[in-house]
């Protein structure tokens, strides 16, 4: 992960790239997310570790950061015989993106008022130099 935002501006990204950038996800995130993308049906969390080839708990983790970036929703599926287990899908993209543009939106209005109050604090401080003829 780049050390600083002009970093990221002049790397390429990829549409994917977004789930790292705005929700700190991991590589392991973005496979297990793409995996229920590819699926047609909601999956297990046994399921996903079988397809991303990686352990149970592991793949745990990693739909827990997904579901709490709200890109994951989970639903109970209950037994009739008594007891439950739980799978996962794709939140909406609308709903996803939406969220997406809200956080956008709100960093760059933090960042402007951060950058005008470095212009407020610095500008009265720093000597302009003489314009030379």
């Amino acid at each position: 992960m780049p050390d600083s935002l002009a970093e990221y501006l002049r790397q390429d990204m990829e549409c994917e790239g977004l789930l790292e950038c705005l929700y700190g996800l991991k590589s392991l995130d973005r496979d297990c997310y793409q995996v229920l993308i590819e699926t047609e049906e909601p999956l297990t969390v046994d399921a996903i570790a079988e397809r991303v080839d990686r352990e149970r708990s592991t793949v745990y983790r990693a739909v827990q950061r997904l579901l709490k970036a709200g890109v994951v929703r989970k639903d109970q599926v209950n037994y009739d015989q008594g007891g439950y287990y739980h799978v996962y899908y794709p939140a909406d993209p609308a709903e996803v993106t939406d969220r997406m543009q809200r956080m956008l939106n709100d960093w760059y209005a933090q960042m402007g008022t951060l950058i005008q109050e470095f212009e407020d604090r610095y500008d009265d401080r720093v000597d302009q130099p003489a314009p030379t003829n």
